[in-house]
């Protein structure tokens, strides 16, 4: 193997592939990445693969002669990182040897590899039609669901974004048992068939920040088959393995009408939450939400024993019997966060019933969350 290929393109696909590589390898090879270099197309592809996420890319080079090695990710990429970006990198290796020359303007380095052969193949499943979806409307979708989904190994299914396509749309959805982020965008891939299937959120978190860089563009073809999904668009590919098991019933957890509606302005409502959530932080995270029909507002506490305590008021248009929630500040916070309209409306039922965030007129986002129940 013998190529030529530019510094900057180089180290920008090691640091994208990278962060498929394995931290903690089961196998040493699983610490490295996968160079194959291609005279027919003239292109140099990456692949890093820690058996559960994949992730490949290529660039253009100047192939001499075809070949494929594994070399340590994180020493390579370190070296490429530290290279002048003003000079060509030339990668050689002897067919049959693992040893590989790089060399640049500034000096050469060697390094030991390993046989591409030792490297697990990408599950690359590209059989029957590809679902097409928007790159705009995935991000999105993820944008507003991921924060949500569980960090707990033991809820399995619940460390996943469940991704739900049929002939009206995309919906994207997480939970972690404690709340409940659902996005549902309408109309958005007409006539490209159905899907149901739940991606781990690290996976998708690869993906959404993949997307983000790239900008608009051609539609991102998605291949479901076998506890796998493939996510392929213009010389990028992300692979993972689905979650197995029947995602909960989200629809059932939201109430079908309230007593109680708050209108209020979300960057207000955010701000005195953050300026609060500085006492609750020191106690138990807990935040008291107390609506007041007669004010038209919402007054906003926290009491942190042996600490101290504050309020704030913030102006709401407030619809039904005053009402007292106390919440986590951290999970209504991520979800005010994730909305991004100017008014947001809160609708309840109880004190100890859940609660639904949604913009003002628009029904396509809601966030429910769980109130935490206070001993008096």
């Amino acid at each position: 193997m013998k190529l030529v290929c530019s510094q900057a393109e180089l180290n920008a696909s090691l640091q994208l592939v990278s962060r498929a590589v394995a931290g903690r390898p089961t196998h040493p090879v699983l610490a490295n990445v996968l160079l194959t270099a291609d005279a027919g197309t003239g292109r140099l592809s990456l692949t890093g693969f820690d058996l559960s996420l994949g992730i490949q890319t290529s660039l253009p080079a100047s192939v001499q002669s075809s070949g494929a090695i594994t070399l340590p990710a994180r020493l390579f990429g370190e070296i490429v990182a530290r290279l002048s970006a003003d000079s060509p990198i030339t990668l050689s290796c002897e067919e049959g040897s693992e040893q590989v020359e790089l060399t640049s303007q500034s000096g050469s380095y060697q390094m030991r590899g390993m046989p591409a052969d030792d490297f697990p193949e990408l599950p690359l499943v590209q059989s029957g039609t590809p679902i097409r979806l928007d790159p705009e409307v995935l991000v999105k979708g993820l944008r507003a669901t991921l924060f949500a989904s569980s960090s707990d190994e033991a809820k399995q299914l619940l460390t996943g974004v469940h991704l739900g396509l049929d002939e009206q749309g995309l919906e994207c959805a997480a939970t972690d048992g404690h709340r409940l982020a659902v996005l549902r965008l309408e109309n958005t891939t007409p006539g490209t068939g159905l899907m149901d299937v739940t991606v781990p959120a690290r996976s998708l978190r690869e993906l959404e920040r993949l997307l983000s860089a790239r900008g608009g563009g051609d539609p991102v073809s998605l291949f479901c088959d076998r506890g796998q999904v493939v996510f392929l668009w213009a010389d990028q590919v992300l692979t993972s393995r689905s979650l197995d098991g029947t995602y909960p019933n989200y629809r059932q957890l939201i109430p079908e009408s309230f007593a109680r509606s708050l209108v209020v302005d979300r960057r207000a409502l955010v701000s005195a939450l953050e300026r609060v959530a500085v006492l609750a932080d020191q106690h138990n995270n807990v935040v008291k939400i107390t609506s007041d029909p007669v004010a038209g507002q919402l007054q906003i506490s926290a009491d942190a024993q042996d600490v101290g305590s504050g309020s704030e008021a913030v102006a709401a248009e407030v619809s039904g019997d005053a009402i007292q929630i106390a919440f986590n500040v951290r999970y209504v916070l991520e979800g005010l966060k994730a909305i991004a309209a100017e008014r947001v409306e809160l609708r309840c039922n109880a004190p100890t019933t859940p609660v639904v965030l949604s913009p003002q007129d628009d029904g396509g986002f809601t966030y429910l969350v769980m109130p935490v129940q206070i001993r008096s």
